[in-house]
Parts: structure tokens; C-alpha cells; sequence
């Protein structure tokens, strides 16, 4: 018997997919929060791209997977004590320090975990190499995963990459994604683009509501 045919853009699975948030949160999306850059203000590309087209997307594929009950994960990078001694080496030696307490390290109410939703802190630009969520997702029977969020040729490729190497057929939203310019959000998909499926959101909400998955 032939094997089956495999491909990166497999019809996802009822109760075997999950939309998995990078990165959305307050401090990053909104203007003057980012502590690297307080001079960027509102009309900034990131800020501009990110309200009208990857927040947007955002809550769009949000709600999609919430109707066609989909597993929604959401990571943040955030340290798990208040001084921040539990960071990587390389957000010490950046420095990034969201701790526990900080409200803006949090998603906007619009993004944020609802219900039973998971959230997953980590200290890392690789969500993969600084938490259990592989052993999560494992738990729930994941095999598709897709993946949105910030920054694209960031934390968002080194989830892609990671979840490729593990073993799931990886989706990955390009215009829910955002990268502080275009060209670099451009030349991440096509950096990245080998290790996944790169689709858009009409695209993404289309399969999702197909009876829930097939």
C-alpha cells in the first residue's frame, strides 16, 4: 500500500488544532509602553500595521476558534518573579523584564485568554525552549498548530521553526503576524516559509469553519 500523501497545508482536525497567540500583549501594541522605544509614537509602522491589520486578523481568527471550538493558547513574555533573577541570560543581557505584577505585560482585553484559555509565560524569544508547552500540547492531542502574533522574524519564526521540529503541521497567519518593518516581517515568511504553511487569515477562518474542522 502507497503511504499517504503528506502535505504542510493539511485540512486541520477536529480536536487535534490549536491557534496559538505570540506575544499580543499591551506593551508591545501600544504606543509608549515599550520600554526600547518610548519615542515611537502612534503613526510608527509597527503601531500603524499592528491596529489595523494584525490586531484586527487577531481577533478575527480569535473568534473563529472559539466557534469551532479550537483549542486558543496564548504566550506572553513575562518573568516569573518580580525582580526577574528567573530570566534567560539573553533577556537579562538585553534587557527585557516584564514581571508578574506589570498590567501591560498582559494582553489587551481584546486578545486576552477567555474562559479555560491557556496562558504561558516565558523568558525567551523561543517559546519551545523556555516552557512546557510542547508537553502541553502533546496533552491535548495538538497536531495542528497555528501560530500568529509578534515580532514575525522574532518570536513568532522561532515558534514556527521549534513546532516544525517537533512535529506539527505548522500554520502560520502572515497578516496576524507583525514585524517592526515590512521588510522584515517580509523577510521572515520567506526565511521561515519552508517550515510551515504560510497562509492569510481569510484563508485560515475559511478552513476553521468548515464543520469546526474536518
Amino acid at each position: 500500500m502507497p503511504s499517504k500523501l503528506l502535505s504542510r497545508d493539511a485540512p486541520y482536525v477536529a480536536g487535534e488544532t490549536a491557534l496559538l497567540l505570540v506575544d499580543m500583549q499591551r506593551i508591545w501594541l501600544e504606543p509608549g509602553l515599550d520600554p526600547d522605544h518610548p519615542e515611537r509614537g502612534p503613526e510608527h509602522y509597527f503601531y500603524r500595521q499592528t491596529a489595523s491589520v494584525t490586531v484586527p486578523n487577531n481577533e478575527r481568527l480569535l473568534a473563529a476558534a472559539r466557534a469551532n471550538g479550537i483549542e486558543v493558547l496564548h504566550t506572553i513574555i513575562q518573568s516569573l518573579t518580580e525582580d526577574g533573577r528567573d530570566r534567560s541570560l539573553d533577556h537579562k543581557l538585553t534587557p527585557i523584564h516584564i514581571p508578574p505584577s506589570s498590567p501591560e505585560g498582559f494582553p489587551p482585553e481584546n486578545l486576552g485568554p477567555k474562559n479555560d484559555e491557556i496562558l504561558i509565560p516565558k523568558t525567551s524569544s523561543g517559546v519551545f525552549n523556555s516552557t512546557n508547552i510542547d508537553y502541553v500540547l502533546k496533552n491535548l492531542g495538538i497536531r495542528y498548530l497555528i501560530i500568529t502574533g509578534i515580532m514575525t522574524d522574532q518570536c513568532v519564526d522561532m515558534a514556527v521553526r521549534d513546532a516544525a521540529d517537533r512535529g506539527y503541521y505548522v500554520t502560520c497567519v502572515s497578516d496576524a503576524c507583525a514585524a517592526a518593518s515590512q521588510e522584515r516581517h517580509d523577510t521572515a515568511l520567506k526565511a521561515f516559509g519552508g517550515y510551515c504553511w504560510v497562509a492569510d487569515t481569510d484563508t485560515v477562518v475559511k478552513r476553521l469553519s468548515v464543520r469546526g474542522a474536518a
